[in-house]
């Protein structure tokens, strides 16, 4: 899907779920919806990271990750001001700041 295809993006969204009310959902998407932020990397490209306007609200401030590791990698928020503490044991979900 992303082979040269410059407009395909990393979707970032929050949705209800997990046993602490939020949780992240990541996926490849050439497509991009009216009220959605487009965010691009200024020297790399294709740096294509898009957000809807409901998911904006809980992830304003955060910050997107890219780690390597033995097992895989992935991107990962790893900070995100807009959450309480540090989530669920699990690691998959988190509770909104009130």
């Amino acid at each position: 899907m992303r082979e040269n295809n410059q407009d395909v993006g990393l979707r970032v969204a929050v949705e209800s779920g997990g046993c602490h009310g939020y949780q992240y959902k990541m996926e490849l998407t050439p497509n991009h919806e009216p009220d959605d932020y487009l965010f691009r990397h200024p020297t790399v490209a294709p740096s294509n990271v898009v957000i809807d306007a409901m998911s904006m609200n809980l992830l304003k401030g955060a910050k997107l990750d890219f780690a390597t590791e033995l097992i895989g990698s992935s991107f990962r928020i790893v900070e995100n001001p807009q959450a309480k503490g540090s989530g669920c044991g699990c690691g998959v979900s988190w509770e909104a700041k009130v």
